[in-house]
């Protein structure tokens, strides 16, 4: 049975993921506006990925006892100062998620929660995926400046993304 507390904490995370998911899907639409398909694909994927997490908390809440209660999600900025800003902020918002996972891990921890602490290890690990990889995004495009072949070279390559569900989660 979850506590008060970390039942709150982990509908207030569901609400994040959702958010999140909103947030690149709203990316996603700018840079299909910006004609760059394979950026918007990336872009979509992300936002799958958060939806998928969101119901990976919505599940785990349901699945200890909790009850999940839905919030208003803020709407999204709908606009960038181009690519290199938008993974810029892609990479800050990761790194805030990460910063909401780690404490949400310290609230299990204080509430010696171990179920939760354990099905939040899952997330640690898959935010050091997603912060990699934001990352790994912005280095190439800084190489090439944001622009020219470079670009459309890369946009090829993020246009074969597909969403794959994490293997955890057929288990």
């Amino acid at each position: 049975m979850l506590s008060e507390r970390m039942n709150q904490a982990l509908n207030d995370q569901v609400k994040w993921e959702m958010y999140s998911s909103y947030l690149y899907l709203s990316m996603s639409a700018y840079l299909a506006d910006m004609g760059l398909s394979g950026f918007a694909n990336w872009m979509r994927v992300q936002a799958q990925e958060e939806l998928f997490h969101a119901m990976k908390f919505y599940d785990f809440i349901n699945e200890r006892g909790g009850r999940v209660i839905l919030q208003p999600i803020d709407a999204p900025p709908s606009s960038w100062d181009g690519v290199l800003d938008a993974f810029q902020k892609t990479l800050e918002h990761e790194r805030h998620v990460t910063a909401r996972i780690n404490d949400l891990v310290n609230v299990a921890i204080e509430e010696r929660d171990h179920a939760t602490n354990i099905f939040l290890q899952w997330f640690v690990t898959e935010q050091v995926e997603e912060e990699d990889g934001v990352n790994d995004l912005l280095h190439k495009l800084r190489l090439i400046n944001g622009e020219g072949q470079g670009m459309l070279l890369l946009d090829k390559d993020l246009a074969a993304r597909v969403f794959t569900m994490p293997a955890a989660a057929t288990a």
